[in-house]
């Protein structure tokens, strides 16, 4: 197999119906597998309804051993984890594929994203324009297969958006995600894959919806402020820590962003 969605499905989310149908709804045919550590009769009757295979996660240890599971449940050229609650434009996996047809030294295949929140489209807004400068050098073949560059979207925080992400299986390893952080697992695996050989590919197109709500595990986490302690451990990998705690101070107002009863005002 070429591509692969992999749907990350945990416990009863009313959002993952949302997800199934947009990655269905894709401009060229892939495939979609559901994968979960919570195996419940809502999750089978979403597969059943939409005629998708169901992989059991048996021994989940957490967040990123989930996420470790889910890119290795299947077998495929290009595998990308969609979070039950975000969902994918109709253009992703074909711009994805693509990239990887001009670019097979790719470690990470990415796109730009919008916000949704309570149900409506967020294109863009300071974090996210934030995120966008940083990504810029990776949108170039001259400059995306360097460690530099590479290390350069992830000094300020963390400018990739994990379920926009598609790995390139046979330049990645398997366990990319084992950790025990809760917010920051993203950032970490990313941190470790800019020190392998091969391109973090950047499409600078808006082809995956990130959603925000007050259920969501982000929210949960920024509440418990394990965000900020972990955001400081991932700053110090590239910053001497007297920065790294300035820079973490700019860093937590990004948080806010991620309020959805401010942002609904």
């Amino acid at each position: 197999m070429k591509h692969v969605f992999v749907v990350l499905a945990y416990k009863e989310s009313d959002k993952l119906e949302s997800c199934i149908k947009s990655v269905l709804n894709q401009s060229i045919k892939t495939n979609i597998v559901i994968a979960t550590s919570t195996p419940n009769d809502y999750i089978s009757n979403m597969a059943k309804k939409y005629k998708l295979k169901v992989i059991k996660n048996k021994e989940s240890k957490g967040i990123g051993y989930d996420f470790d599971f889910a890119s290795n449940c299947v077998k495929a050229d290009l595998v990308t984890i969609a979070h039950q609650d975000d969902i994918y434009e109709y253009n992703y996996a074909e711009s994805v594929i693509n990239a990887y047809d001009k670019c097979k030294d790719s470690i990470i295949i990415f796109t730009d994203y919008f916000e949704v929140k309570n149900e409506v489209k967020e294109m863009t807004n300071l974090n996210i324009k934030i995120k966008r400068i940083l990504l810029f050098p990776l949108r170039f073949k001259a400059l995306n297969k360097y460690k530099f560059f590479k290390r350069g979207a992830l000094r300020f925080g963390c400018a990739i958006c994990c379920p926009a992400v598609t790995f390139v299986t046979k330049n990645v390893p398997k366990e990319k995600f084992k950790s025990d952080m809760k917010a920051d697992i993203d950032w970490l695996a990313w941190e470790k894959l800019s020190k392998l050989k091969g391109r973090f590919i950047y499409i600078p197109k808006k082809y995956m919806g990130h959603r925000i709500h007050e259920e969501s595990t982000t929210t949960e986490i920024i509440k418990e402020n394990t965000r900020t302690k972990e955001d400081l451990e991932m700053l110090k990998k590239f910053w001497p820590e007297p920065i790294a705690k300035f820079i973490n101070k700019f860093y937590v107002k990004a948080e806010i962003n991620n309020n959805v009863k401010e942002d609904s005002k």
